[in-house]
């Protein structure tokens, strides 16, 4: 079991960022500076090609921060942000820039699918070590309720397994914009948490029936869906419901 080690830390305008390594994973939590014992904890998955300090991932946690007095933590997923690539990594990138190249759309979902698989059975394990580490922080502990804060993409092929394996989280904020295949609907079907799914209408490369088929499947009765115009990287953060977190995770008292 790894501990938590924290690398680095600043504050600014009520909130705490504070960089952290558990084993070779590097992640950042930002808290609120009034040090609030137990606040609920979110956990945030960052898109594909991305990182855990993307500009709408910062504002998106410095927001859970300031408003509901929540601690948020993410983390690199395997070969992105500072983290190394393995071969395979490499290879796989190759062939979604050769694909999109030649049009290739089938080849395209096919190294998709195989990508985000390989992904999400290395990132859970990391997820759920890193909860772990985290839950041994005096601030935070076993207390703490425990909600999946949303990344569209690659943040939700991998939460969607997480959730599904880790009873410890009881709300998500998923969104679409991915290939979805057997295993991903195999755990959905295992979710019942209430769920809010954000939907790009407009994907360039996946087709708006795949993210439909997945929230069908979800065995959740609380759940909604909101789509709104916007391509692969335009997503808009719009018309969502803001207190569905507070609602499901509750406010720190002193929140």
């Amino acid at each position: 079991m790894h501990s938590l080690r924290f690398t680095n830390e600043a504050s600014s305008n009520g909130v705490v960022e504070r960089d952290f390594m558990v084993g070779d994973v590097p992640g950042v939590l930002w808290s609120p500076a009034a040090g609030l014992e137990h606040a609920p904890l979110v956990l945030m998955g960052h898109g594909g090609g991305m990182h855990k300090k993307t500009p709408a991932q910062v504002a998106r946690a410095r927001d859970a921060v300031t408003q509901w007095g929540y601690n948020v933590a993410a983390i690199d997923a395997p070969g992105h942000g500072e983290r190394p690539r393995t071969a395979d990594d490499e290879q796989a990138r190759l062939d979604l820039r050769q694909a999109l190249t030649d049009g290739d759309h089938e080849g395209f979902k096919a190294v998709s699918i195989r990508f985000a698989i390989s992904l999400a059975e290395r990132a859970v394990p990391e997820w759920q070590a890193t909860l772990d580490a985290l839950q041994e922080l005096p601030e935070i502990g076993s207390e703490a309720p425990i909600g999946y804060g949303g990344g569209i993409s690659l943040g939700t092929a991998i939460g969607v397994p997480l959730t599904a394996t880790d009873s410890r989280i009881s709300a998500a904020i998923f969104g679409g914009g991915f290939f979805v295949y057997d295993e991903q609907l195999e755990a959905a079907r295992r979710i019942t948490v209430p769920i809010q799914f954000l939907l790009p209408w407009d994907d360039e490369h996946v087709d708006r029936q795949s993210g439909i088929t997945l929230f069908d499947a979800f065995a959740t009765q609380e759940k909604t869906l909101h789509a709104n115009p916007g391509d692969h990287r335009t997503i808009r953060w719009i018309g969502l419901d803001n207190e569905f977190l507070p609602r499901h995770l509750g406010r720190p008292p002193a929140a």
